[in-house]
């Protein structure tokens, strides 16, 4: 296994073109995919020939940033993926901050666990300049990772969705985190410091 990061809980590997099943049981619940394409599966064939190779292809690209398969430390179970990246179009230290997981491992604090950890290795050991993640307005709980997260509500935009999903009208909230920000935050007494 190639590790990548580990947490207290959580250990995050690159992807291989093995994790195809992995991918296609996480996409296929309704409710982890509600948000993003109103609960239909992503096809099997999709990820196979062309969301996997986009992931794994960010490994030879950038150094440090990708699609990080997630696992559950003591028990090996893989819980869903995050990923920290410059999306297209953006400067390679502009990056965005995503997560997705299994409904199994919601509500236990691993998304805030994770993004923590990516958030202070890309600060810490990438030139990153900002990190910032978008979720839909009626997301609520996405947004509240980003918060506890470190992020700030920066804007709410509205961009032409692909397929109709209940909540879309509303648009999606942009969240960010400078540099400056989170280096003033590992300054302040009795912040502590984030480990990752």
């Amino acid at each position: 296994m190639d590790v990548f990061l580990e947490t207290e809980r959580l250990r995050l590997r690159r992807f291989t073109m093995d994790d195809v099943d992995n991918v296609v049981a996480l996409d296929s619940d309704p409710e982890v995919m509600r948000y993003i394409s109103g609960g239909l599966p992503t096809p099997r064939e999709e990820i196979e020939t062309d969301i996997l190779p986009t992931w794994l292809s960010y490994y030879e690209r950038f150094a440090g940033y990708g699609f990080w398969a997630a696992h559950d430390r003591s028990s090996g179970e893989f819980l869903g993926w995050f990923h920290f990246r410059p999306p297209p179009g953006h400067e390679p230290d502009d990056v965005e901050l995503g997560y997705r997981l299994r409904k199994a491992a919601w509500g236990n604090g691993y998304a805030t666990e994770g993004s923590r950890a990516l958030i202070a290795k890309g600060f810490s050991d990438h030139n990153v300049q900002r990190v910032f993640a978008f979720t839909m307005v009626v997301n609520a709980a996405s947004r509240r990772v980003m918060e506890k997260a470190g992020l700030k509500f920066v804007r709410i935009v509205h961009r032409d969705w692909p397929i109709h999903v209940d909540g879309d009208e509303h648009g999606e909230t942009e969240y960010a985190l400078t540099r400056a920000e989170w280096e003033a935050k590992q300054r302040a007494p009795g912040h502590g410091t984030w480990k990752h």
